[in-house]
C-alpha cells in the first residue's frame, strides 16, 4: 500500500503541478488551433498567457505558503532538556552528491545547519537523519548517506547519529524512524523541517503517537512584503509548485489517514490544547 501511495503521489502531481499544467494548456491551444477549433484555441492560449502573467508578476506561490509558515511559532521556545533531535530529509541532493562524490546541499539547508546548531546545544540528545530518496527510478541513491559524510565534515562524527535511509516521502520518514528509535511517551522529541512543511510533518509524528516540538527552519514567503508586484517568474514558479505541492499533501495525507489532523498548529496537535 505505502508503494501503491508514493507511485500514485508521483504520477498524479506530474499531471497537476502548475509547470505542468501551463505546458499542456499550450499544447491543448496548438492542437485546437491546428485542427480548427479557432475559438477554443484563443481561450486555451489566453488562459495559458494570462497565468503566464500572474505567475511572472504575483508572489502567488508566498501567498499559499504564509499560512503554513506562520502556523507554528518562528524561533520555538526550546526545553531545558530534550531526549532527541530529528530532522527530516529534504535537504541534500542525493544523485548529484554521487556524481560529484561531494555533499550537494539545495534549498532546504537551513535543515542541517539547525540540525548541528541543536544537536551541540543539547550534547545528551540521541540524533536522528531521516531522508532516503523520494525519486522513483534513482533509489540506489540515498541521502542518509550524503548527511552523513555531511554531519562528519561538519564536527559531529563524535556524536551517535542514527541514519535512516529507506524513507520516500514523510509518512515514511515517521514510520521508520520510530521503528528504529522506540520513543516513549515521556520523551521530549524535537522536530526540524522546513516551516512550510510543518503542518503535514506534526500530523505524521501524531498520527504515529510521537509528540514532537516543532522547530520550523527554511522559510520561503517575505513577512510584511507579500504584496508587490515585480518580474520574478521563475522564483515565483518554483515557489507556487511547493505552495501546491503541499497543499496538496495535506488533505492526501489526512484523507489516506497518514496524519492525525488536517490542519495541525500551535497548542492543538497530537491531543494538546483545543
Amino acid at each position: 500500500m505505502d508503494t501503491a501511495f508514493f507511485l500514485a503521489s508521483k504520477i498524479i502531481w506530474a499531471l497537476i503541478s502548475p509547470d505542468s499544467l501551463i505546458v499542456i494548456l499550450g499544447i491543448a491551444a496548438w492542437l485546437a488551433l491546428v485542427v480548427g477549433w479557432n475559438k477554443l484555441g484563443r481561450r486555451l492560449l489566453s488562459l495559458c498567457v494570462l497565468l503566464l502573467v500572474v505567475i511572472g508578476f504575483l508572489p502567488v506561490g508566498e501567498w499559499l505558503l504564509a499560512p503554513l509558515e506562520n502556523r507554528f511559532s518562528a524561533n520555538t521556545a526550546l526545553p531545558a532538556e530534550a531526549d532527541g533531535i530529528i530532522v527530516l530529509g529534504g535537504a541534500i541532493a542525493p544523485t548529484r552528491s554521487q556524481a560529484w562524490n561531494q555533499v550537494q546541499l539545495g534549498a532546504g539547508a537551513d535543515r542541517m545547519t539547525n540540525f548541528v546548531y541543536l544537536a551541540n546545544l543539547y550534547p545528551g540528545a540521541q540524533l536522528v537523519f531521516t531522508g532516503g530518496n523520494g525519486s522513483v527510478l534513482q533509489q540506489d541513491f540515498k541521502e542518509a548517506d550524503s548527511a552523513q559524510t555531511l554531519l562528519n565534515q561538519l564536527a559531529l562524527e563524535d556524536r551517535a547519529i542514527i541514519f535512516e535511509s529507506e524513507s520516500r516521502n514523510t509518512a515514511e520518514n515517521a514510520v521508520n524512524s520510530m521503528a528504529l528509535v522506540n520513543p516513549t511517551p515521556d520523551q521530549n522529541w524535537i522536530l526540524i523541517t522546513s516551516a512550510f512543511h510543518m503542518p503535514r510533518s506534526v500530523g505524521v509524528f501524531c498520527a504515529q503517537d510521537w509528540p514532537v516540538t516543532p522547530y520550523p527552519v527554511d522559510y520561503y514567503s517575505e513577512r510584511g512584503r507579500l504584496w508587490r508586484i515585480e518580474f520574478a517568474f521563475a522564483d515565483n514558479l518554483s515557489e507556487l509548485r511547493t505552495a501546491i505541492r503541499e497543499w496538496v499533501g495535506l488533505v492526501a495525507y489526512r484523507v489516506t489517514g497518514r496524519s492525525a489532523q488536517l490542519w495541525p498548529g500551535d497548542n492543538s496537535y497530537c491531543g494538546l490544547g483545543s
